[in-house]
């Protein structure tokens, strides 16, 4: 068995110890710990997880004097809007976030016909080194915390509450895993963040596990632990290719499980779950475009419960990768329908505002320098 050794988090000054850290019994627990009755955690989850308020002034149900000791307790500010870009007429937005030790990290908020979804980070940068990945070729920083995952949607929440977006107030529906980072490589703070945001009101914020989807490039003992935890998401393996032999330039952790292995533990997750899988496949030109990989990927997923979702890859500066031709999209799509493979090919939103993960922080840092 081959050992990879990825880029490790770096160990910074923790952030602050944040009320979607800690589960329903451990926020009641330090509220005690704090000579407070317990209720005042479940006052507290109501503002930040119903109204999507942190701000002590206006807890009108607390007495004045407790409301900033429980604000620094329980609520502490984690990130700070650095800038805000936008474009599809204002329905894409991307945010990007400065977290208590300055690291940098980005959201994506959509509006669609049919929902509203916000792109979230687990990680600052990534360890998974895959080559046409911006946030990869960014290397690792360090992994989120629970409290700083969950505050990225709450935000998205209240900016979709207060109108912020085209045709006015709308509620937030979805949430994907697929910002900056491999979510089941910071697995924890991310299976804590999934619960803040499935477990009903005021506990968390009460978004149906079907309508949150975790992604991974292939992290098999990750896939069999979220088997574990019997909460329904949406799992979507970040495939790329369907051979070994590319797979493992174009996705490192290959070398450690290999195409059909992960596809195995997708399976498992299906027969457990009840739930359709989603294979993501970033179509590069000349690459992995070609028909006959099309062929393989369509053999090796008939019959299974799997939707691939293509995506014509959003280029990053400076990069040799490329997004495939548009007859070579449509052939492959062609191929997989050809075996019975349902497929979509991605709304790619966000081209002009650096629409790939890492590329606004990148530019921030740069520009700093």
């Amino acid at each position: 068995m081959i050992d990879l050794v990825f880029d490790a988090p770096v160990e910074k000054k923790k952030a602050p110890i944040h009320l979607s850290d800690l589960t329903v019994a451990q926020r009641k627990e330090r509220a005690e710990e704090l000579g407070l009755p317990a209720f005042r955690a479940n006052q507290l989850a109501v503002h930040f997880f119903t109204h999507y308020n942190d701000d002590p002034e206006s807890w009108s149900d607390i007495p004045k004097e407790l409301r900033q000791p429980l604000a620094d307790a329980f609520l502490p500010k984690l990130l700070t809007l650095v800038r805000s870009i936008t474009c599809d007429g204002g329905k894409t937005r991307k945010d990007l976030w400065r977290l208590h030790d300055g690291v940098l990290v980005e959201s994506v908020l959509m509006k669609y016909t049919d929902r509203t979804t916000v792109c979230i980070s687990s990680q600052a940068g990534c360890g998974m080194k895959c080559p046409f990945c911006a946030t990869g070729q960014a290397g690792l920083t360090r992994n989120l915390t629970a409290g700083e995952i969950t505050a990225q949607v709450v935000m998205a929440a209240k900016a979709c509450a207060a109108g912020e977006l085209p045709g006015g107030e709308t509620r937030l529906s979805n949430v994907v895993f697929m910002g900056m980072g491999e979510p089941l490589a910071n697995y924890k703070p991310v299976m804590q963040s999934v619960r803040n945001l499935t477990s009903p009101q005021p506990n968390g914020l009460g978004i149906g596990a079907r309508s949150v989807t975790v992604s991974t490039v292939g992290l098999v003992s990750g896939i069999d632990k979220l088997i574990d935890e019997d909460i329904p998401v949406t799992l979507a393996i970040s495939l790329h290719t369907p051979d070994d032999e590319l797979r493992d330039s174009l996705v490192p952790i290959n070398s450690r499980w290999k195409v059909r292995e992960v596809l195995q533990a997708a399976d498992r997750y299906e027969a457990k779950t009840g739930r359709r899988y989603s294979i993501e496949y970033a179509l590069i030109r000349d690459i992995n475009d070609q028909a006959w990989r099309a062929d393989l990927l369509g053999r090796l997923l008939k019959n299974k419960n799997a939707h691939v979702n293509l995506i014509p890859l959003n280029p990053t500066p400076g990069s040799k990768w490329t997004a495939s031709r548009a007859e070579d999209e449509r052939a492959f799509v062609e191929i997989l329908e050809g075996y019975g493979v349902p497929v979509t090919v991605r709304d790619t939103r966000g081209r002009e505002i650096d629409g790939a993960c890492g590329q606004l922080a990148a530019a921030e840092v740069s520009s700093a320098k």
